[in-house]
């Protein structure tokens, strides 16, 4: 089943927006990374929980980051006992845009979501409209004959609750 769009619940938002205000009042760090939870059904990805993960990168080398694996896992396993239905279905940074070792990290979180979608959420927006931009990684065929190489596509996003918006 293909991804139609990303309903992103406000409770990620403020939790994103959290993490990334903690973070910032103690470290230079210029953006934050999380796990996103929820389901996929029709079409639709239901984002209703996240949680952070400690992340660090080297400003001048994108090669060069730390991302918390055993942190990853044990939070998760919890996440699984609270509320067994919530998988982990991507992952979020505060951008704003699209980073260089992103596909890196994403391959990542493939090991615990095959169709893992990235959730960039700005968290000090300037402009008036939705702070989120949601990308599937797809494999990206070259016509000079050269490998395959990923990159990310565009995915519609929304702010809401997929089942306030099923009673409509």
């Amino acid at each position: 089943m293909s991804l139609e769009k990303v309903v992103v619940h406000p409770l990620v938002l403020l939790s994103v927006v959290d993490h990334y205000n903690r973070i910032d009042k103690v470290s230079s760090q210029k953006r934050v990374v999380g796990c996103l939870l929820g389901s996929m059904s029709k079409g639709v990805l239901d984002v209703s929980n996240s949680f952070a993960v400690p992340f660090d990168e080297d400003d001048k080398d994108s090669d060069v980051y730390f991302l918390d694996h055993d942190y990853l896992e044990s939070m998760y396993n919890m996440f699984k006992k609270v509320n067994a239905r919530e998988k982990i279905v991507g992952w979020y940074h505060t951008g704003p845009k699209l980073h260089p070792n992103d596909i890196k990290i994403n391959e990542l979180i493939r090991n615990y979501c095959p169709n893992s979608v990235l959730v960039i959420i700005d968290a000090k927006p300037k402009d008036i409209g939705l702070p989120t931009d949601a990308y599937v990684a797809v494999e990206e065929v070259h016509d000079d004959g050269t490998p395959t190489t990923r990159t990310f596509d565009h995915v519609k996003s929304e702010i809401g609750n997929v089942s306030e918006l099923k009673r409509w």
